[in-house]
């Protein structure tokens, strides 16, 4: 491990979830350099496809939301 990165370790659960939130925060600042790999564009390429040919196939983001709540809830 680096040494550098010791004090990480030395951080309050609370303190540790704020930096998580911070790195994350300022990785999302820049989209553009977040890589996206050959198979996901293929696997984004091949959806909008398959939503182009039955456009009423997919679900709302409520109806799935809800649906992925009733999972959790079944466990």
């Amino acid at each position: 491990m680096n040494a550098e990165f010791q004090k990480v370790f030395e951080l309050t659960f609370s303190e540790k979830l704020q930096l998580v939130e911070d790195l994350w925060d300022s990785i999302a600042s820049v989209p553009d350099q977040i890589p996206v790999l050959d198979w996901q564009k293929e696997e984004l390429a091949r959806r909008k496809a398959a939503y182009l040919q039955n456009p009423g196939s997919g679900s709302s983001w409520e109806v799935a939301k809800e649906r992925i709540r009733g999972r959790q809830n079944d466990a």
